[in-house]
């Protein structure tokens, strides 16, 4: 970033330096130990000198430089390409209807930029994604990554920011998902956007569960159109940090010790892990019965030719389980407060 008075129009001064300290580091880390990785990328906010306010805390990115900040994207693509970490997919603004500037209380003071629909759909169909195939870029875009609330409810925009941007058959183009977070509404929303765009992958791109109870959340999360689900946060230590704040960080799914650098899995941990082994990439979900709480189920066609089925039991009683799909039916017992997966030939 630059003093406010200053700018970079050109870019000159672009610079990926700060993240070799760590970022990179851990990204090639984590390549390394699984080639197949994928990694999308959401701001929080503009460089602050290309925003009204000149703070990332808030404000509105100004239009006129609209087509310095799709280059800025670019750039950022490129840069992590030349180190080995190619971009699947941006968003072009992490909760694009939180404007942290108009609180009052400092402690919410973070990154943020307002964006209203019309704006990124303007951003996506004149700037974006012409610069994008201009550079013959290949990573995609998802647009909205904001929260599945259907009606608007304060600095949640709901269903009607994304369609705006896919009504739009210009913009249209240029999109390959749309991004929900889950802080607001109820997974059932997603579904209701698809029954509207029912071709556009839906991805689920921050939000955890903790405790077998969020099971029955991850389980309709999926159902309920998701094509993948990104966890948030996977690790703090066991004080919660590092944390910028203003959230009270919770226990995550992994704790480090900092004193003698040892890893606590937790529940939560394992809980993925059922959904993380046995449902490949390109899977299709495939009709099941849902269950009624405390009882939830979700199911795939892999492209192995296999079959997965999860079942959460978040209930405190054991749970007569009978899995029936033509020419087969098997009988069990799930245990309470767990969660169990099935896998068989179709």
């Amino acid at each position: 970033d630059l003093p406010t008075e200053q700018s970079d129009l050109l870019l000159k001064r672009f610079s990926i330096e700060r993240d070799r300290a760590y970022i990179l580091p851990i990204l090639k880390l984590a390549r390394a130990k699984n080639p197949d990785l994928l990694f999308f990328a959401s701001p929080w906010s503009p460089p602050a000198w290309m925003k009204d306010g000149g703070r990332l805390t808030g404000g509105a990115l100004w239009v006129r430089h609209h087509p310095v900040y799709a280059e800025y994207f670019v750039r950022f693509i490129q840069a992590y390409e030349a180190e080995g970490i190619p971009i699947h997919a941006v968003t072009v603004q992490n909760e694009a209807g939180v404007d942290r500037a108009r609180e009052k209380d400092p402690k919410w003071h973070y990154p943020s930029c307002r964006w209203t629909a019309e704006q990124e759909r303007d951003f996506i169909r004149d700037h974006l994604g012409p610069a994008f195939r201009r550079h013959g870029l290949k990573t995609k875009i998802w647009c909205y990554d904001h929260n599945y609330n259907v009606k608007p409810t304060g600095a949640d925009p709901g269903l009607d920011y994304p369609r705006t941007i896919l009504n739009d058959p210009a913009a249209a183009a240029f999109v390959s998902g749309v991004a929900f977070h889950g802080y607001a509404g109820e997974p059932a929303g997603m579904a209701t956007f698809l029954k509207q765009f029912p071709q556009v992958p839906l991805h689920f791109t921050e939000g955890s569960v903790f405790g077998i109870a969020e099971g029955l959340k991850l389980a309709d999360i999926l159902r309920n159109g998701a094509s993948s689900y990104n966890a948030w946060v996977t690790m703090l230590d066991d004080h919660g940090q590092p944390n910028n704040g203003p959230f009270e960080a919770s226990r995550t799914i992994l704790t480090l010790n900092p004193e003698t650098k040892t890893v606590t899995e937790h529940f939560d941990f394992l809980l993925y892990t059922h959904f993380m082994r046995f449902i490949q990439r390109g899977a299709v979900r495939i009709e099941s019965t849902a269950g009624k709480n405390p009882v939830r189920s979700v199911a795939f066609r892999n492209p192995d030719g296999n079959l997965s089925l999860m079942v959460v039991n978040a209930g405190k009683k054991d749970l007569p389980l009978r899995i029936a799909s033509p020419g087969r039916v098997a009988e069990t017992v799930l245990g309470p407060l767990s969660v169990a997966s099935f896998v068989w030939p179709e």
